[in-house]
């Protein structure tokens, strides 16, 4: 039987400073792994697909029998853009002015990626209260916004 990875990501940027993070946590096999990053001169959009699209690889090159990810994000830009697939694709990702669509090297990373793996998306609503049940989406929160912090920081 194929196993299945369960997928928490999220993204946050200090938009004056444009220095952001990103978390995924990883639930495959009984394993927890978290994953995170920081990145300079960004947005937030990016750091919300950047968490999924570092989740996707380490599962793809870790987890060799995982064909199937559930991820779970509050990040509307991520996850609509699988409906908006077809539509970037025919359009050769540029807008009807013909500029580039943003972060159109990270957007077909993702496509590149989620097609060769059977990648679902469920919507949560963001920062949500803690209750007793685990929310690792709250997890990921936190661990983006810590390394926001550490960069400010660092750029003082």
């Amino acid at each position: 039987m194929k196993s299945k990875a369960l997928i928490y990501t999220d993204g946050s940027c200090h938009t004056q400073l444009c220095v952001g993070a990103w978390a995924a946590i990883i639930l495959v096999d009984d394993k927890k792994i978290t994953l995170s990053g920081k990145e300079f001169d960004t947005t937030h959009n990016r750091m919300e697909i950047l968490a999924v699209i570092h989740s996707i690889l380490h599962v793809k090159n870790n987890f060799n029998e995982t064909k199937s990810i559930h991820i779970v994000s509050d990040s509307q830009y991520v996850v609509g853009l699988m409906g908006r697939r077809s539509k970037f694709i025919a359009g050769k990702f540029q807008t009807k002015s013909g500029n580039d669509i943003r972060n159109k090297d990270l957007v077909k990373e993702f496509f590149d990626l989620v097609s060769v793996m059977d990648v679902r998306f469920e919507k949560i609503k963001a920062h949500q209260k803690a209750t007793e049940v685990i929310n690792y989406n709250i997890e990921a929160d936190k661990i983006c916004r810590q390394l926001v912090r550490e960069s400010v920081k660092e750029r003082m």
